[in-house]
Parts: structure tokens; sequence; C-alpha cells
């Protein structure tokens, strides 16, 4: 039988196990940005990676948030920019 301390220890290591996934991949959809110049949209960068549009969507919103890329609508579709500096 699980104890509570087992089961809190498991959503303590689940979590910051999620968190570093989900770093990684902002990482990712960073570095996919930089070198596309031209912009690409939530569904090309989520085919580029192989990962779902809500996780590509999630990505965008923090790296929006830290004003590291730039959102330019067109019509319905948004494309991104990266905008921080190129490392």
């Amino acid at each position: 039988m699980i104890t509570f301390i087992k089961l809190k220890t498991y959503c303590a290591l689940s979590l910051s196990i999620n968190a570093q996934m989900n770093q990684e991949k902002k990482e990712v959809v960073a570095a996919i940005l930089k070198k596309n110049t031209d912009g690409l949209t939530v569904i090309e960068i989520s085919r580029l990676l192989n990962i779902s549009r809500n996780t590509v969507a999630v990505a965008l919103a923090e790296l929006k948030g830290a004003e590291l890329i730039r959102i330019r609508p067109i019509g319905k579709a948004k494309l991104n920019y990266w905008k921080g500096k190129n490392e």
C-alpha cells in the first residue's frame, strides 16, 4: 500500500520532471524560431517538432511573456518571430 509520504514524494518528483520537460520543449521551440527568420505558425512548429499544438502554444506564451518573441497576425494565422538575442 502506498503511504501518504511516498505519494507526496512521487507527486513532487512527477511535477519536477514535467517542469523540466516543459523547459526543454520551450528551448527547442526557441531554437526553431531562431533558425526560421520568416516566422512560423503554431501548426508549422508542432509539425517540425512532432509535438502537440497545445504544447507549442504554451511554450510560445511563455516566450511571449519573457518578451523573446514577436507575434504578427495575418488573417486567422499568427506568425511567430524570434525577437531575443541570437546566441
